[in-house]
């Protein structure tokens, strides 16, 4: 069976995955950026492109130590990245694709374009616990993305500013390039152009709630997830550029450079080594890497935007896990946002993962939405992959509908100001009103907690 596509850039040749029936186009090249200037576009590549291996990922602290023997570090690399390999460059805008293998141009399949959370300064398209989704599997056509991380994707100094119009962000507008890559050259895949569900978990979710909040990406895609880190939040409101440039100037004389010309060229483990030192210090607490009002992508505050009704009407799917991080208040965040906008679907995940006592966890929860617990050390147990199951229906159904809701699953309700059930994903998906879901968060409290 031929892989090869054509996309408006060329011919693009993919390879099988795990999943039969279903073609995997890894590591294509969707922008290119120098340091902390706006990702260009690809238009046009010669010859065939091989698609056949993993892009790389933006550089991150763990690049730069054994993470393996970090302390506080073992956990996520144990569940996560153990015995996978990544390669780490500035050279990172790539993006993946899984699509049937037999679908064609016209097939306008949903897609579902999924954002790595960690941090801002970690993570990529191609860790195990999503490399490969099973959604092509039930007819929607699968993305990732790299983007750029850390100091290389939220650096905020007037220089770049007075360069370039705004600073900051650069990592968002890599999402934003992505996105636009993917509606101009999905077709080829047999995707959707006009029907793209963006997700995201953690970071990821942040990242989805600030795509959903500006002003220039209307019309890119159609419903949104966000898992562990969207909603309504004081916290996680984008401050303005201006806000961080005294950190960014602190990186930049801890580094030793008194220009933008030698910060630019600073070698990668050095910028970071800067960054790390400068982040720790209390004068500079909830600064540093995150989203900010740059004038350009973000122009008003969350809340402002909240507040003018402004941000995109669409149906949402928005969540968290029992033992997330704060999840009272992810709960309230996620309550907050279901009732401002229509067509939003709430969910609470407490499945008791099987193989320790950490419960269900920060992340916990993904190895079910893409379906793959065989890439998991842990002994999952049928209960497992029903659960798995039921939550990959209602995402793709999600995905192709706007509504999660399919036969021989729960009813799902959506969450309004007056009815405000979760629905309960746990050993068997039930609802659970706001005052038994609070009441079960409280039990939640001694749970050993997951290091980094």
């Amino acid at each position: 069976m031929s892989f090869e596509r054509t996309t408006s850039c060329g011919v693009i040749s993919g390879t099988a995955c795990q999943w039969p029936g279903v073609a995997a186009y890894k590591g294509i090249r969707y922008a290119t950026a120098g340091r902390w200037e706006f990702p260009v576009p690809v238009t046009h590549w010669d010859g065939v492109y091989d698609a056949t291996r993993y892009g790389a990922c933006c550089y991150q602290p763990r690049a730069f130590y054994d993470e393996a023997a970090a302390p506080g570090k073992a956990f996520y690399y144990n569940e996560f990245r153990k015995g996978e390999t990544y390669t780490y460059s500035e050279d990172c805008l790539f993006l993946n694709i899984w699509a049937p293998a037999d679908t064609a141009p016209g097939d306008r399949l949903p897609v579902i374009f999924y954002i790595h959370g960690g941090g801002f300064t970690g993570g990529c398209g191609h860790e195990k616990h999503f490399g490969g989704p099973v959604w092509p599997t039930k007819g929607c056509v699968a993305v990732t993305i790299n983007y750029r991380l850390g100091p290389m994707g939220f650096v905020c100094l007037p220089e770049l500013a007075d360069e370039a119009g705004s600073t900051g962000n650069y990592a968002l507008l890599d999402q934003l390039a992505a996105l636009q890559w993917v509606r101009a050259n999905i077709a080829a895949f047999g995707g959707d152009a006009n029907n793209i569900t963006i997700m995201g978990q953690s970071a990821g979710a942040m990242s989805v709630q600030q795509l959903v909040l500006s002003p220039i990406t209307r019309g890119l895609f159609s419903k949104a997830v966000m898992s562990s880190g969207g909603g309504v939040s004081q916290m996680l409101t984008a401050k303005p550029a201006e806000a961080h440039y005294p950190f960014w100037k602190q990186v930049m004389e801890t580094a030793g450079c008194s220009t933008l010309a030698e910060f630019r060229a600073l070698a990668p483990a050095r910028l970071f080594a800067a960054w790390d030192a400068v982040r720790t210090q209390p004068q500079f607490k909830g600064l540093g890497c995150e989203p900010v009002v740059d004038g350009r992508f973000q122009v008003k505050t969350g809340p402002e935007t909240l507040a003018a009704d402004e941000q995109h009407h669409i149906p949402y799917l928005i969540g968290f896990t029992s033992e997330d991080i704060v999840p009272p208040y992810l709960y309230q965040m996620a309550q907050d946002w279901c009732a401002r906008n229509a067509d939003s679907y709430g969910w609470f995940f407490d499945r008791q993962l099987p193989g320790d006592d950490r419960g269900a966890w920060h992340s916990s929860d993904l190895w079910y939405w893409f379906g793959t617990l065989a890439h998991c050390w842990r002994p999952f147990a049928e209960k497992d992959t029903a659960l798995s199951a039921q939550m990959v229906d209602y995402l793709t159904n999600f995905a192709k509908t706007g509504n999660p809701n399919g036969a021989d699953l729960p009813q799902w309700q959506t969450v309004t100001a007056q009815q405000t059930d979760f629905l309960r994903l746990g050993e068997e998906p039930t609802h659970m009103g706001s005052v038994d879901v609070q009441k079960l968060l409280l039990t939640m409290q001694n749970v050993p907690a997951v290091g980094e």
